[in-house]
């Protein structure tokens, strides 16, 4: 890919940065013009190491009193945690009593602008969240929902993953969300990661980077920078071929430098080539590529030697939380955000005591282990950022255009159609399409699947009944499902990473059901690898378990479209090792 996007994004920030920006109040009047080319200059050193820290606060306002707030931070309110520290950033989660409709979250990022364009060095936020959509979704209804990464995936289409990010960025912006952590470049080839799964694209490198450099044009280039948000690509160099979790361990990947290359790069080299704004590094252990047995994330070698010096990567790096377990297990938590500075990172994300983490970068200063030079590198970055996506500008939203925007018909029609296009048909024993029965019966993982499953086949005419049994059935669920199944015609049973031994039982649930002499349908809403783990006369995939998926396979179920989805991932055969059950590109129609 051509680096000309990121060339013409830097361009337009450097300018921002040398003209001058007007900041507008939350009531729209203009206030002093902000020169971002002078902020640095004019920042004090405490000001300057806030920019560099992105975190979370409690509270769905910015002058909401929340005991959270006073126990982590000293101080009562969001906005006052904004101006304590000088944050260059904000995280938004469900957890923080942050995220309930489109409006108020509008208003609280209105709020928390305000507090940080009227104290310290007056410079706007960034306002993060992670929207990768499917399995890592933190605002969910009323807005626009898709299935996710492995979804795209097995539609094979650049066009519509580009149109899903573009609708998810313009939609987080009208809330006034300027920065997204998506989209996942991960390349994953191993079946048994826990962390990635179909948060990837797809196992095959070059289907991954190419939706991968699609989604950031749809995040970035879809409309002008006051529309849209920054990507952050992630988690480099690589996070795909793990069994680790990250967030309770410190995985080791042991790729060479010609398997890294030909396997993990790729996504990450047309991200770049794409313009990226962001690129997030993983808390991982890579010792071909560098044998000092830290993580990633404090690695020179793999930051500055890799990203920045063989890619040419020349944006924000952010780091992944700080609270996770992979980059806490060698060092303080004082001396970690210090040693992400020396590696090469901008942007520190969630450190897990935040004045402890400042008071480690200040004092690195101070005693001269950091420069203050160094320091000013990467503020010089975040502003760019900041002025390139037109933050600095007009850092606030108009609070009554977001029901315009957020989750309108025109949003939810083509999320739909894009949708209709990913489901994938595995096995058929000739019993699909089918006939609508008289009665049908929705069983599985998932109350909200299940519900929504048997919404839209009962719409089409079948009696049907659902039991959700969770990701651990019990026996009694399973016995209470065979007996419904066989008072049904046809039964559908949705399963959710049963490949994975801790949710066993769903296999269970699967070969019981297959006993009642029934039709039965089973359906993978995750990992596709569930398919080869139990017989079924029809095994479809979807993905995803949001209820546009449900509504995508019901379609495919009666015949309504055909499924024409292929399989993004491999599907091993845990019988046959080194085979596959199901290859990469299966996929059935009619």
């Amino acid at each position: 890919m051509s680096p000309k996007p990121r060339t013409r994004r830097a361009a337009i920030a450097l300018s921002a940065l040398a003209a001058g920006a007007v900041a507008l109040t939350a009531t729209g009047g203009a206030s002093t013009p902000q020169r971002p080319a002078e902020i640095l200059q004019e920042m004090t050193l405490e000001e300057k190491v806030g920019q560099l820290f992105v975190t979370y606060a409690y509270g769905r306002t910015a002058d909401t009193p929340h005991p959270k707030n006073k126990e982590e931070f000293g101080v009562d309110t969001p906005a006052q945690v904004v101006q304590k520290y000088h944050l260059g950033g904000i995280i938004h989660f469900t957890w923080t009593d942050s995220l309930y409709d489109p409006k108020q979250i509008a208003e609280l990022s209105n709020g928390l602008q305000n507090a940080a364009v009227n104290s310290g060095s007056k410079v706007p936020l960034l306002i993060s969240t992670d929207q990768e959509q499917g399995q890592v979704t933190r605002i969910h209804e009323p807005a626009t929902q898709f299935p996710g990464n492995m979804a795209l995936g097995s539609g094979r289409s650049p066009e519509d993953a580009e149109r899903a990010a573009a609708i998810t960025g313009r939609e987080l912006r009208a809330m006034g969300l300027n920065q997204n952590f998506a989209p996942s470049g991960d390349v994953n080839v191993n079946p048994a990661n826990p962390v990635i799964g179909v948060r990837s694209f797809s196992s095959d490198p070059a289907l991954a980077a190419q939706l991968t450099a699609a989604q950031i044009r749809g995040y970035e280039d879809s409309a002008g920078p006051g529309e849209t948000v920054s990507a952050s690509v992630k988690h480099f160099p690589g996070h795909g071929d793990t069994n680790q979790d990250s967030h309770t361990a410190l995985p080791v990947i042991e790729h060479d430098r010609q398997q890294w290359e030909q396997l993990d790069a790729p996504p990450f080299k047309e991200a770049i080539g794409a313009g990226t704004d962001a690129v997030m590094s993983a808390h991982i252990v890579v010792p071909k590529l560098d044998d000092s047995g830290e993580p990633s994330t404090l690695s020179p070698k793999v930051l500055t030697g890799m990203l920045r010096e063989e890619l040419g990567y020349q944006g924000v790096i952010i780091t992944d939380s700080l609270q996770m377990d992979g980059v806490r297990e060698k060092h303080p938590d004082a001396e970690i955000p210090v040693l992400a500075l020396k590696a090469g990172a901008d942007m520190l994300l969630m450190p897990n005591d935040l004045q402890v983490a400042i008071d480690g970068v200040l004092n690195a200063v101070r005693s001269g282990e950091l420069s203050e030079q160094r320091i000013d590198q990467s503020v010089e970055r975040v502003l760019a950022l900041k002025s390139g996506r037109g933050v600095l500008e007009n850092p606030f939203v108009d609070v009554s255009k977001v029901d315009k925007i957020v989750g309108s018909k025109q949003h939810l029609a083509e999320a739909q159609e894009i949708t209709d296009r990913t489901t994938t048909l595995l096995r058929n024993d000739g019993v699909l399409p089918l006939k609508p029965p008289a009665k049908m019966f929705v069983t599985g993982a998932g109350n909200d699947a299940t519900a929504a499953l048997a919404k839209q086949i009962g719409a089409r005419g079948p009696q049907t009944s659902a039991l959700a049994t969770g990701l651990k059935p019990t026996k009694e669920q399973i016995d209470q499902a065979v007996e419904q199944a066989k008072q049904n015609d046809v039964t559908v049973v949705l399963t959710n990473a049963a490949w994975s031994e801790a949710n066993a039982g769903q296999l269970d649930l699967v070969r019981a059901l297959q006993q009642t002499g029934k039709p039965v349908i089973a359906v993978a809403t995750r990992d596709p690898y569930d398919a080869a783990r139990a017989d079924a006369p029809a095994w479809l995939a979807t993905y995803s378990d949001k209820p546009v998926a449900m509504e995508s396979l019901t379609k495919v179920l009666f015949g309504e479209i055909a499924p024409v989805g292929k399989l993004p991932v491999p599907v091993p055969d845990p019988n046959k090792p080194g085979t596959d059950a199901y290859p990469f590109g299966h996929g059935l129609g009619w």
